[in-house]
Parts: C-alpha cells; structure tokens; sequence
C-alpha cells in the first residue's frame, strides 16, 4: 500500500508539499497519480506522473498552481502545492499502477495500489 504525509492546516495562499511512498512496491515501475476528495464531491484527480517522470498531467482547477514530481531513488511521489485555497481543502490520495491509457488518467478505475489518504485543510 502506498503512505501519504504532509497535509494539515494552512492559510490561504500558503503552501503544502505531500509525499507518496511505501515499502511494498518499487514506484519506478509505476504510475502515479494524486486524488482528492472533499465531503459530499467525487474524487477529482488533480496530476499524473509517469514512471520516468518525462510526462505530467494536470487538471485544470491546479494547472499553474500544483506540480507533482518523483524522486525514483528514494521511491517517492511529491505534490507541491501553491497558493491554496479554501476550495482545495479536502482529503488527498495517491495511487499508482503500471499502465495507464493516457487519457484515462483521472479514473480512479485505472489505478490499482491506493494510499489511505492526508487531509489539507485550508483556512484562516
């Protein structure tokens, strides 16, 4: 299983960074993919990463705002995140799995090893 950390309670327009890893798989050889999820919404993938890390994904809610990048020698996924905003409080998932059709990365369908989540909660 995958382990989020780095959420917690921030004003706006501060900033997070999340981290993904876990000691059951080698992430290198997987996708990855970071989620979120607020009460009472559906789960919105928000970036993608590849298993080199060559190409990235991002809705357009983050887009200019959230970067995810992976450290393969330390098997971990980053999510560094700018100038939150209230509406990004919600709990925040990983995921990943070894094949991901490129236009199907933001369903939570494709993705097979999920982490338990890290709750980002944004306000003054």
């Amino acid at each position: 299983q995958l382990v989020e950390s780095g959420g917690g309670l921030v004003q706006p327009g501060g900033s997070l960074t999340l981290s993904c890893t876990t000691s059951a798989i080698a992430l290198e050889d997987y996708n990855a993919v970071w989620f979120r999820q607020a009460p009472g919404k559906e789960r919105e993938a928000l970036s993608y990463i590849t298993k080199s890390g060559d190409i990235t994904k991002y809705a357009d809610s983050v887009k200019g705002r959230f970067s995810i990048s992976r450290d393969n020698a330390k098997n971990t996924v980053y999510l560094q995140m700018n100038n939150l905003k209230p509406d990004d409080t919600a709990s925040y998932y990983c995921a990943a799995d070894g094949y991901v059709p490129g236009d199907k990365w933001r369903s939570p369908n494709e993705y097979y090893y999920w982490g338990q989540g890290t709750q980002v909660t944004v306000s003054s």
